[in-house]
C-alpha cells in the first residue's frame, strides 16, 4: 500500500512529465486529436522548432523566468515577442499539428 509521500511524489512526477503536453495544447487553437506522450512530442518538436523556439517553449512550460531566459539566450524583448508569435503560428500548422497528434 503507498503512504502518502509516495502518492504525492508519483503526482508531481506525473505533472513533470506532460507539463510541455500541456503547454503545446494551451497554444494549440483547434485539436482534434489528443497529443503523444512526452518523450515522443519532445523529439518531434526538436526537429520541427528552432532551438530558441524550443528553450521559449519549455520555459513557458516550466513556467520559468522569461528574464533569466532572455539573458541566458542573449536575446531582447522585441525579438522574444517576435519569437513568441513565430512559434504560435508554428505550432498552429496543419502539418505540424499532424505529426504531433496520436
Amino acid at each position: 500500500m503507498m503512504n502518502l509521500t509516495n502518492m504525492k511524489e508519483n503526482d508531481k512526477m506525473i505533472q513533470e512529465e506532460t507539463v510541455l503536453r500541456d503547454e503545446v495544447e494551451r497554444h494549440i487553437r483547434k485539436l482534434i486529436q489528443p497529443l503523444k506522450d512526452e518523450d515522443k512530442l519532445t523529439k518531434v518538436l526538436k526537429v520541427k522548432l528552432t532551438k530558441k523556439e524550443f528553450k521559449v517553449l519549455n520555459c513557458w512550460a516550466k513556467e520559468e523566468s522569461i528574464k533569466e531566459l532572455l539573458e541566458k539566450m542573449e536575446m531582447d524583448e522585441e525579438r522574444y515577442g517576435e519569437l513568441s508569435v513565430k512559434l504560435i503560428k508554428k505550432l498552429n500548422q496543419e502539418k505540424l499539428k499532424q505529426e504531433i497528434m496520436i
